[in-house]
């Protein structure tokens, strides 16, 4: 007895009956005495019983529409924002929001972001934003920033703007200096150096303009 022939063969217009759906079979496999289809070339196999030929389907139509969207940022990116100066912000989440008229229509992509350090949040679309860092490199960016714009927990940041003398400060960044460089022959480790340049560029500051005595 010969087998069953599948109802639909490739290139038949069918409805996905769930969805109200059109869409073109583009393969059929046979599997325990029975039919499935792939629709569209997606993932997944629809049942026989669950498509009908698009001339038989007496059921609600809908239109599909599949949007592209090019991202131009992504989570972990550090980016600076217009409007914010030299503020950094570490990009975490994004949403789309897809607008559609009968004379228009345009995608949005929202992205969602903290500030380092504070971690006060922000949203901002993507003409808003300039890639400092991609998410590979934000772990030793943020590092790097750390020391270079320190931060008000830093001891650098303390000394740099607390009441003693210029002098003063000086002679303790010397010392500071001179700790580093130690620490970096010891053990060779890039963070010291950096924290070095970042000690330089305060002596500098420091020299040139002097500050309240």
């Amino acid at each position: 007895m010969d087998a069953k022939a599948p109802k639909f063969q490739v290139g038949d217009t069918v409805v996905v009956k769930v969805y109200g759906t059109v869409g073109k079979i583009t393969a059929v496999r046979q599997l325990e005495g029975g039919y499935f289809y792939v629709v569209n070339d997606r993932e997944g196999l629809l049942a026989e019983q669950s498509l009908a030929r698009l001339e038989e389907y007496d059921g609600i139509l809908y239109k599909k529409e599949e949007v592209n969207i090019e991202l131009k940022f992504f989570i972990g990116d550090i980016v600076k924002v217009k409007g914010y100066g030299g503020v950094l912000f570490k990009i975490v989440g994004f949403r789309t929001e897809i607008w559609r008229y009968a004379e228009d229509a345009w995608e949005d992509v929202i992205y969602e972001m903290v500030s380092i350090p504070k971690g006060e949040w922000l949203e901002a679309d993507e003409d808003e934003l300039l890639l400092i860092a991609d998410a590979g490199q934000a772990d030793s960016f943020v590092s790097r920033y750390q020391f270079f714009y320190p931060m008000k927990s830093s001891p650098l940041y303390q000394l740099v703007t607390s009441d003693l003398k210029t002098q003063e400060k000086i002679d303790r960044l010397l010392d500071m200096y001179n700790d580093y460089a130690l620490l970096l022959n010891l053990f060779g480790d890039e963070a010291y150096r950096a924290m070095l340049e970042a000690v330089k560029m305060q002596i500098r500051v420091l020299a040139a303009h002097g500050g309240p005595d």
